[in-house]
């Protein structure tokens, strides 16, 4: 089977024809499948979407349980967390509803982690990291373009000479680099290649 679209989150099942892994959709399998808004909802209380997943978290007073439902707590209540708690041998710890979550210095409201500064992030050498709140995603960096290429997607180099997007003079020719450009005078002309005299 041949897929000349690609299937970025699936494999390809038939001619142009994608199976989406779990969590996603789309012709292309690309597009993050938004959980939370499924009927029957699969968080009790609450739900957040993550990328090709999700995670539940129960109001203040209730705490986790393993299959998704919020079990009422008292001891819960009185802790006052954010997003729920669990008990363990007596002893009340609050939640975060994500790796990508800390707990802050009161012990009950969670904070963001930005894994891009951290360095837990592991992006390819021409991807960047952006941080999100609970996760972050890489993107390509900037002068590629995320491209399907012999059987995956690539971030490729963007011919900025040929897509017209340089700032070249137009006295000055543009000459396509590794994920950027150069201008360069015409003969008879001189300057830096954005202004040429």
């Amino acid at each position: 089977a041949i897929c000349g679209h690609g299937c970025k989150y699936g494999e390809c099942m038939g001619p142009n024809k994608c199976k989406c892994f779990p969590g996603f959709m789309g012709k292309t399998c690309n597009q993050d499948l938004n959980e939370c808004g499924l009927k029957p909802r699969p968080c009790e209380h609450r739900c957040m979407n993550t990328h090709g997943s999700y995670k539940c978290y129960c109001l203040n007073g209730y705490m986790l349980m393993p299959d998704g439902t919020c079990a009422s707590s008292s001891t819960c209540a009185m802790v006052n967390c954010q997003y729920g708690c669990e008990e363990v041998k007596g002893e009340v710890h609050c939640l975060c509803p994500s790796g990508g979550l800390q707990l802050g210095p009161n012990g009950r409201t969670c904070m963001d982690i930005d894994e891009c500064s951290t360095g837990k992030a592991v992006c390819s050498y021409n991807r960047r990291c952006v941080n999100t709140f609970g996760s972050y995603y890489c993107k390509c960096q900037l002068g590629y373009e995320l491209k399907y290429v012999s059987g995956h997607y690539d971030c490729v180099d963007v011919n900025e000479c040929v897509t017209n997007t340089h700032r070249c003079n137009l006295h000055a020719e543009c000459l396509n680099t590794e994920g950027s450009f150069k201008c360069k005078c015409k003969q008879g002309y001189r300057g830096s290649g954005f202004y040429c005299a």
